[in-house]
């Protein structure tokens, strides 16, 4: 899946059918991995032989999926679905050495000619591309940063309710180790260190180095992130809408397998750690006409044009319900609480990392317009980037035509702030759990139906608030330590 980057705009160079086959005469490849989306973010794949695999199977998909059995997808009375790949994300596996395998993403079909699966995620996802541009726009760019982490072990038992349910976690950068490298990591005190304390950078090459030349996913930066214990970010280029979700889906796909290569284990779960930093995946996008960036204005206060002003409005309006399916897990507001680095307040700004929307502003001036965008530090990686940012684009399209204002930037430290300071500066708050921000989703979801069917939307609330009842009905381990003795 390379690109290439002409002034602001990715263009992605496409493979063609007849250049896959060939590659794959050439490559030797015996299996092709055929991979696709669930409607929940879980990556899901099927393999079949490259000798048997031909030009029409690539051109009219093949029937290979029973969608009852992929959940969000259908039921078990009309679940015959067709799989259709994209030659343009061709890649070889490196790890799959033994019988060379190659994979391809593939779009999900209803049988018997009846169009696009209406809850394939990469489907929502090329939905919202192509409404981009009815909008008055050529083309959106977008900039997941996937903040992860990796132990050496994680063990749970979860399997015997009565008896009750723990975890624990092994990592030999952490300060609760029994056999680290001698230099542990405190709690919130991972960032940026450099070796022999950061153990995991020969993993995180590895990572760049089969993103890069395998799956032509571009990593200009890789680094240790705030939390111990072995969290990661490797930055990943800018690309257009659906691009970059696939590239976000395929950069956690390398980074599990590599783990295992490296003998560990690696989670997107947003706070696996407790009294500790969660992890994010802040997402950065821009709106394009032609070769101009509309949200790049000289003239504006830091730099942002009314189009980009109106977007983050819009973002922010909806912010509550947008919760909902930028962080759809119960583990989720675990990250969003104040004191971490999380977003949990409403606002937006420059450098300050305790609004929901930052401006970044580490260069001005036109010989920097491509660079201005908003990032959205609210979503984390539990969730389906297909989905994320179909629905930031929808709030923010919204937000701009309907000139919704976000109001002055804070420059101040919200976190700091007095409940009566936030309400004199009009601050409002995310949703404090999953539940909360479903009924949010609920009742304000209308802006979302350019691009997501109420159906999907339905099944969305309804997989998550099944999540939501699993853990309310379960008591936690800590609950024993703060009312056994009441």
């Amino acid at each position: 899946m390379p690109y290439k980057v002409i002034g602001g705009k990715a263009t992605q160079i496409k493979y063609s059918s007849d250049e896959v086959f060939s590659r794959i005469k050439h490559e030797s490849i015996k299996f092709i991995d055929l991979q696709f989306t669930g409607l929940t973010g879980r990556f899901h794949h099927t393999t079949i032989s490259a000798d048997t695999f031909t030009p029409d199977q690539m051109e009219d998909g093949l029937p290979k999926l029973d969608g009852s059995s992929i959940v969000g997808f259908t039921d078990i009375a009309d679940s015959d679905l067709i799989l259709k790949p994209d030659p343009s994300t061709f890649a070889i596996i490196p790890w799959l050495t033994e019988k060379k395998t190659a994979r391809l993403l593939c779009d999900v079909y209803w049988g018997g000619g009846r169009g696009r699966l209406e809850s394939d995620p990469r489907g929502i996802c090329q939905k919202a591309e192509a409404f981009v541009k009815t909008q008055g726009f050529d083309f959106s760019n977008w900039g997941p940063e996937v903040e992860f982490f990796v132990f050496d072990k994680v063990h749970w038992d979860v399997l015997t309710p009565y008896k009750g349910q723990s975890y624990s976690i092994e990592s030999s950068e952490s300060p609760w180790s029994q056999e680290g490298t001698g230099y542990p990591m405190g709690l919130q005190e991972g960032y940026y260190p450099s070796t022999p304390s950061d153990t995991l950078a020969p993993f995180r090459n590895e990572c760049v180095d089969v993103l890069n030349d395998n799956f032509g996913i571009l990593c200009d930066n890789h680094h240790h992130e705030v939390a111990t214990a072995g969290q990661c970010e490797i930055d990943i280029k800018y690309d257009l809408m659906t691009n970059s979700a696939d590239g976000a889906q395929s950069y956690k796909y390398v980074v599990r397998n590599v783990a295992q290569q490296f003998g560990k284990v690696a989670t997107m779960m947003p706070k696996p750690i407790s009294m500790d930093a969660g992890s994010g995946m802040h997402t950065n996008v821009s709106l394009w006409k032609k070769d101009e960036n509309t949200f790049y204005d000289k003239d504006e206060v830091l730099e942002l044009s009314q189009t980009g002003r109106y977007f983050c409005g819009g973002v922010m309006e909806h912010a509550k319900g947008l919760t909902a399916i930028t962080n759809p897990t119960t583990n989720s507001y675990h990250r969003l609480v104040p004191g971490y680095e999380a977003p949990v307040y409403i606002a937006w700004s420059s450098s300050n990392r305790s609004a929901t929307i930052r401006i970044p502003g580490h260069f001005k001036g036109e010989k920097y317009a491509y660079m201005k965008r908003m990032e959205y530090r609210v979503p984390d990686p539990a969730s389906n980037p297909y989905l994320v940012f179909s629905a930031v684009l929808a709030a923010g399209l919204d937000g701009i035509k309907k000139k919704m204002e976000p109001g002055d930037p804070v420059k101040e430290d919200i976190y700091k702030m007095t409940k009566s300071e936030r309400k004199k500066h009009g601050i409002d708050t995310l949703p404090a759990n999953l539940g909360r921000a479903l009924d949010e989703l609920e009742s304000d979801r209308k802006y979302l139906n350019p691009i997501f069917s109420n159906e999907v939307l339905d099944k969305i609330i309804d997989l998550e608030r099944r999540d939501h009842r699993e853990i309310a009905i379960r008591p936690h381990p800590h609950e024993f330590y703060l009312y056994f003795d009441v």
